[in-house]
């Protein structure tokens, strides 16, 4: 059975007081709508639409091609919302699940639950409901003396015995997709909010003696729906411990959950130990048996296994197995380390490429450059890679030896095996195992340091008072 999904994405989103689309607030790191979009797509569908109205062009540039899109021009109800993609599925056959954009918490595998379900007992529609101790603002399910669903009663539209009811609807369900497009065309607009109930399905079905289901979530988390920024914050500690339990589950060491962060889309080996004040973000891999942290910030970055990470950045960078960074370094976008290099202390990295068993191990900048194997790159060495217009590569090829406090003014190469003695400024190539220096002889003048000391003195004993 053919299987679909309708995100509903249209609304404006006035509580969240922001410029953003609401269902383009992150959680975890990555938007509302993607992480519903997703679920949906693990739990088996096979075409999604998202129905977008404010912001429809920020939301269809961040997903592109994940899905098709359809236009609520108004916000006339979720009835309404749904109705918009009839030109799209109307003449489909199969299953649809309907969610809302705005509930990131909800999971693949209970939407595959509810399909199964549904599925199962030839339902016409089945909702996803949860148990609540306040159930206040949420629509709530009613159900006959055999237990089945008669109808769903939106807030506002309660009466005192419905209002007492604690099971509610999460605003997810799975439709008979023509019995769903049918059923809209009943769906009127006399309620208290005069707008058209997508939950007004329920009851028609039940009139035309229509199966009606409900599947009960697990995870009341699952039923949130963000309106405002309190509530996008109690879903991003929600997420955030499901995420922590699910990593450590899989054998990742998370010393403190409370204090390390990890994003939606990151994925992190086995053996790996995280320590307090950890954040990764983007699409980061972490390998196995790694080091991180305490105070590590890595980005859309690859790590390899066996790698050590202290009080470092990191930015869409790589990362050779067993290497290690930290502290205080900064590893810029275009990075690759190769396995076992060392970038210690205050050193920074920008679009370069070392290569393994090479050092850089303290206050240095490497910038547009490739450098071999075994290099030794000394304390304060620069590649000078911009002159104010252009960007020039400087390359250090294997074995070669940079002493401290060098510049290698770009484009430059410094050969194989060759060795630059501290303090130079190298503005040529270097050939193979050629030693390079270039800084003016010292020249030491005797006793000058004590005429220095006489004059400043002189000076001060003749200066005006003031």
């Amino acid at each position: 059975m053919k299987r679909m999904a309708i995100v509903l994405a249209a609304g404006q989103g006035k509580r969240m007081k922001s410029k953003l689309y609401k269902v383009l607030h992150p959680v975890c790191g990555k938007p509302m709508v993607a992480h519903v979009l997703d679920a949906a797509l693990r739990a088996g569908v096979e075409r999604s639409v998202v129905v977008v109205g404010h912001g429809a062009e920020a939301v269809q540039s961040f997903l592109g091609s994940k899905a098709e899109y359809a236009l609520q021009a108004e916000q006339l109800g979720t009835g309404h919302a749904v109705k918009q993609v009839k030109s799209l599925l109307g003449s489909e056959q199969g299953s649809t699940i309907v969610v809302c954009g705005d509930t990131p918490l909800v999971t693949s595998e209970t939407l595959e639950g509810l399909m199964k379900l549904h599925e199962s007992r030839g339902a016409a529609a089945t909702v996803l409901t949860a148990q609540l101790d306040n159930p206040k603002g949420y629509g709530r399910v009613i159900r006959g003396e055999d237990g089945s669903v008669q109808r769903i009663v939106e807030q506002k539209d309660c009466n005192e015995q419905e209002d007492a009811v604690n099971e509610i609807n999460t605003g997810t369900y799975c439709f008979d997709n023509a019995k769903l497009f049918a059923a809209l065309e009943k769906v009127t607009n006399q309620n208290a909010q005069g707008e058209y109930y997508l939950t007004d399905v329920v009851g028609i079905f039940r009139n035309d003696g229509e199966v009606v289901e409900a599947y009960m979530s697990d995870d009341i988390a699952e039923s949130i729906g963000v309106n405002d920024r309190l509530a996008l914050s109690q879903a991003e500690a929600y997420m955030r411990e499901r995420l922590a339990v699910k990593h450590m589950l899989n054998g990742v060491t998370i010393i403190d959950p409370s204090s390390t962060y990890i994003g939606a889309d990151v994925t992190i080996g086995s053996d790996t130990v995280l320590y307090p004040g950890t954040i990764l973000k983007g699409t980061t891999s972490i390998g196995e048996a790694c080091h991180i942290g305490p105070q590590a910030d890595i980005e859309d970055s690859v790590i390899q296994n066996g790698v050590t990470i202290k009080h470092s950045v990191l930015s869409q960078a790589e990362v050779g197995e067993e290497t290690t960074v930290g502290p205080f370094a900064y590893l810029r976008p275009g990075t690759k380390l190769g396995r076992k290099v060392k970038i210690g202390d205050f050193v920074e990295v920008k679009n370069a490429t070392i290569d393994e068993g090479s050092k850089v191990s303290h206050l240095s900048y490497i910038g547009d450059a490739n450098v071999g194997k075994n290099v030794n790159v000394g304390c304060g060495a620069i590649t000078v890679n911009y002159d104010g217009y252009n960007k020039a590569v400087t390359t250090i090829e294997d074995d070669a030896f940079v002493g401290s406090n060098v510049n290698l003014i770009a484009p430059i190469t410094v050969g194989k095996g060759a060795y630059v003695v501290a303090g130079s400024t190298v503005t040529h190539s270097v050939p193979e195992n050629d030693l390079a220096i270039a800084r003016p002889r010292q020249e030491n003048k005797p006793g000058y340091a004590e005429k220095i000391r006489g004059r400043a003195k002189a000076k001060k004993q003749n200066a005006k008072p003031e």
